[in-house]
């Protein structure tokens, strides 16, 4: 029997809430498909920050490199500015262990329907790669005159042709084993930005010229945004930086339906370093508590930390259970045009798992 160790940070919000359907989903496919989990709870977050002034303690990151996998609910909080939230936990874990790959599948599911009138279930299934550790979000930069009228803020984005080209390159790698389009888009802005996104261009040509069975294009970011919604079906494999990864997920997200589908996982693929699953619907503050956040997005985010992990027949059957149960249409929460509560969500899923 597979035995696995699972840090998890369920955070703020409704990540509390779809973190405990997701691991109740866990459970359930550890038992059919034999595999042990030890979930290692770790009570990180805003309210953590409220009582400490930080977002977890400085030992951390020591305690999760113990750890096969990190399963993360959401973070942040309406009283504590962005910036704290993300340079307090989320940025510091996905560069300590090189998660340089966030990969976010956006799939218009049969049962889902898109805001765009002429989308049908399948005509849209892409996988956005979000350059992790570097570009826009590498935090380098600073203040001079902070406070006074003369304020000034430099941001630096940070391109390196290493840190370009293995992205770009597990792009190319998906793009194979997919084997549904063999089509790889690069997104960038080298018309405005002429270092940095230049870099970006001569990595995608270099990493291109090495996998001439993939068909390529480059778009500029304002295009792509265009594209994602007049024809998405036109995608298959989206490389793109950390900013423009970040925009254009939200965008596939909304166009596949809801949020609460929209999986993600932060991945090291050298597996030297854990790496961290999460729903990026965020922690919602308007609907906490409520009982209806959809839990699915947590859910599908364990079965991509199961396929990490080795564990593919499990994915696909948890995968099955979730797509069963949308499909259905008896048991979905109000983003879906449901009337259901998260945890009976969650129950659905578990049923048809077990039904096989």
């Amino acid at each position: 029997m597979a035995s696995h160790n699972i840090a998890v940070i369920r955070g703020d919000g409704v990540g509390v809430e779809v973190i405990e359907e997701g691991l109740k989903t866990l459970r359930a496919a550890g038992k059919l498909f034999e595999i042990d989990w030890n979930f290692v709870e770790h009570p990180w977050g805003s309210d953590y920050y409220f009582r400490h002034g930080v977002m977890m303690p400085a030992d951390a990151l020591d305690r999760l490199a113990e750890s096969d996998a990190i399963y993360l609910g959401a973070v942040g909080h309406p009283d504590i500015q962005d910036h704290v939230t993300l340079n307090g936990l989320l940025l510091p874990i996905r560069r300590t262990f090189d998660q340089y790959v966030c990969e976010r599948p956006s799939v218009l599911y049969p049962g889902v329907e898109s805001p765009l009138r002429d989308k049908s279930p399948g005509d849209i299934d892409m996988v956005v790669i979000r350059e992790n550790t570097e570009g826009e979000y590498a935090d380098v930069g600073g203040f001079q005159y902070a406070g006074f009228a003369e304020e000034v803020g430099i941001q630096a984005g940070v391109f390196t042709r290493r840190g370009c080209e293995r992205v770009i390159t597990y792009a190319f790698e998906l793009a194979r084993r997919r084997d549904r389009k063999r089509h790889v888009t690069s997104i960038t802005k080298s018309n405005a930005q002429g270092y940095g996104m230049i870099v970006w261009d001569r990595a995608f040509d270099a990493v291109a010229a090495r996998y001439p069975d993939v068909q390529t294009q480059s778009l500029l970011i304002d295009a792509a945004c265009m594209d994602f919604v007049r024809r998405p079906e036109s995608f298959d494999v989206v490389v793109a930086s950390n900013l423009f990864g970040d925009i254009l997920t939200d965008i596939g997200a909304i166009i596949t339906g809801s949020m609460g589908l929209a999986a993600s996982g932060n991945i090291d693929p050298e597996r030297r370093f854990p790496s961290m699953f999460e729903p990026v619907h965020g922690s919602a503050p308007d609907i906490v508590g409520q009982g209806i956040a959809n839990p699915m997005a947590a859910i599908l985010s364990g079965g991509m930390m199961l396929g990490h992990l080795g564990h593919a027949d499990a994915q696909q059957a948890l995968e099955r259970a979730v797509l069963g149960t949308i499909e259905a249409g008896e048991t979905l929460t109000p983003d879906l045009g449901g009337a259901s509560t998260t945890e009976a969500v969650g129950d659905a899923v578990i049923e048809r798992l077990e039904r096989g």
